[in-house]
């Protein structure tokens, strides 16, 4: 490590507490103009006047965690650049989700995107994804906060306990306080940090190697160039099919159908304006992935022959990026605070997007339906804030049981992948199906989650292989009075594969052995798949006993969905459509009070 970095210092601190400040202040701003918070359409939506500019930097933030940054840069320099093909299935998910589910949830206007699964197919359903919804965001929102405080403690000295308490305390400020419109804006201002934090390590990483066609050669001398992996092998964990179809899982569960998201695209005041801001979304995601990828062998250039893994300087590949940053500019006064700026930047937009979004889907689906029915617009507009102050809390005491609970924080990030497949499922059968009722959609989305639950927490799973590392350029750096014995033993190991009994691959269960890239798409198959038979089975039933079955109002279906594969007994009139039929958006908007009020 760099010997002149002694730790941060006043120029480090002083970004870091411009960032916190500047964030604390949006909310500020937006607490005390505009509506001033005062209903639950401007908490929760922003009033629905927002820009699409802002919003696409917001979908690119909330996805784009702390954690993504940290471990992308690491999975690049650890196992290769074959994960960067899941590039391309952002091109084909973005459609998918601006086109055939987005439309349905703009005519419902609802803050919880959850409110489709009760009109659809009835309040158990909606529960039940909701539930599963608060348990992934509670869980992972904590590990959001105290996995990169750990990983920036371990390499910068900055202290793990104010970390989590400083990210926590502020994000909970100015999304209580400021609402959906705050943390839009600190989403734009956040991301532009994010982006200079990667940037940084991009261009010192190629300034240090002699260009990036040096980095690029280094790096494939090394193995770690890979895009065009085609084996069918589903245990293989990264792969062109693996990144493409569970790719497009993955995305379209998480912008098509996830609360988060919806609720950001809701925040627009007309459809066109939604899609353009999925569409804008697409380079702003693609360049922070390609970027933090290539901050990844970019690392790798500088450590190929020297790794500080095997070196034993850190214990972990998500501490790479931030090692790289106090080895190489740690003499520079502020880059490192500048790098911390950008990683803490991940954790806020993250967390105040996750505790908006909770505090919407509790209010409007557990405690309006059950206590609050008859409550004032603007007392549930203070409800909501105190739900999304409860969840801040939560979330930091989270934080810190983490520490102590080993494997929760695999379990937990785990179960933010596995969960995403069903709930996909569940929406696009409502969507694209006239067939499935509310029985079997509640029978395929348990059946679902208990499948995916199964083999993402399920083992014992094989060891992930990792590329080879190296660490015979670094007998200029080892002390003298380390013995050739020692050296080279050093040079066969790593903290993370100690020498251990590992059963041969073929021993592990089949189920335990494939890629977690295909948890998603797995998933969604069996919930459809359950959904569809169970469906049948007690149509046949009904029909049998004379009984007519419930008619699906069709603007609950999607409009991509083809007029041959809609039952036309399944359908009611269409004076009984759910909104008004308006050639524009103005005229739809006269209706919108009524619309609401209704669902």
């Amino acid at each position: 490590m760099n010997e002149n970095y002694s730790g941060l210092n006043v120029v480090d601190y002083v970004i870091l507490s411009t960032l916190l400040l500047i964030s604390a202040s949006i909310g500020v701003y937006y607490r005390f103009s505009g509506g001033k918070q005062r209903t639950t359409k401007e908490y929760l939506l922003a009033d629905r006047n927002m820009s699409f500019i802002p919003v696409a930097f917001s979908l690119m933030a909330s996805f784009m965690s702390s954690i993504t940054l940290l471990g992308v840069s690491s999975e690049n320099y650890i196992y290769g650049t074959q994960f960067v093909v899941i590039n391309l299935a952002y091109i084909i998910g973005t459609p998918l989700a601006a086109y055939f589910y987005l439309p349905v949830f703009y005519k419902l206007q609802h803050a919880s995107v959850y409110k489709y699964l009760e009109l659809r197919f009835g309040v158990a359903t909606r529960l039940a994804a909701s539930v599963a919804f608060v348990t992934q965001m509670i869980l992972y929102i904590g590990i959001v906060l105290y996995a990169p405080a750990l990983a920036l403690n371990a390499v910068t000295g900055l202290n793990k306990i104010a970390s989590i308490i400083a990210v926590g305390l502020v994000c909970t400020f100015y999304s209580t306080i400021g609402g959906m419109k705050a943390i839009l804006i600190t989403d734009v201002f956040q991301s532009v940090l994010m982006f200079a934090s990667v940037i940084c390590v991009c261009v010192k990483g190629s300034i240090d190697a002699g260009g990036m066609n040096k980095v690029w050669e280094i790096a494939n001398e090394g193995g770690r160039i890979q895009f065009t992996d085609l084996r069918l092998d589903p245990s293989v964990r990264h792969t062109l099919w693996t990144q493409l179809i569970g790719g497009i899982f993955t995305f379209t569960s998480l912008y098509a159908v996830n609360q988060t998201q919806v609720q950001r695209l809701l925040t627009v005041n007309s459809l066109r304006k939604a899609q353009r801001s999925l569409w804008l979304n697409w380079p702003i995601l693609t360049a922070l992935s390609l970027t933090t990828s290539f901050a990844g062998i970019s690392m790798y250039s500088r450590y190929a022959n020297c790794d500080p893994l095997l070196e034993k300087h850190i214990r972990s590949p998500d501490q790479l990026l931030p090692y790289f940053v106090v080895d190489t500019m740690g003499h520079l006064p502020g880059v490192a605070g500048l790098f911390i700026a950008g990683i803490f930047s991940g954790s806020l937009s993250t967390v105040s997007s996750a505790l908006n979004s909770l505090a919407a889907v509790t209010v409007q689906d557990f405690l309006v339906p059950c206590c609050f029915k008859k409550t004032s617009d603007a007392r549930l507009a203070w409800l909501t804030q105190l739900v999304a102050l409860s969840y801040g809390g939560i979330s930091i005491a989270i934080a810190f049981v983490a520490e102590y609970l080993g494997g929760v924080l695999q379990a937990s990030l785990t179960i933010f992948g596995v969960v995403g497949g069903p709930l996909l499922a569940l929406f696009t059968i409502g969507m694209f199906s006239t067939v499935v009722e509310q029985k079997g959609a509640l029978t395929g989305l348990i059946a679902g989650l208990a499948f995916s639950l199964w083999i993402g927490f399920g083992g014992p799973k094989p060891p992930i292989p990792r590329l080879p590392l190296r660490n015979d350029g670094c007998a200029e750096f080892l002390n003298a009075t380390i013995d050739s014995t020692t050296e080279q033993y050093l040079s066969t190991i790593s903290p993370s594969a100690l020498p251990t009994v590992v059963m041969p691959a073929d021993d592990y269960f089949p189920l335990y052995r494939i890629s977690y890239m295909w948890y998603a798409p797995l998933g969604f198959l069996l919930t459809i798949l359950v959904a569809q038979v169970v469906s049948r089975i007690v149509r046949f039933n009904v029909e049998r006993r004379g009984i007519s079955g419930q008619k699906i109002n069709e603007e609950l279906l999607s409009p991509m969905f083809p007029q041959c594969f809609r039952t036309s007994q399944h359908l009611p009139d269409p004076n009984l459509l759910l909104t008004p039929r308006c050639e524009n958006y103005e005229e739809k908007q006269s209706h919108e009070d009524q619309t609401v009020s209704k669902i």
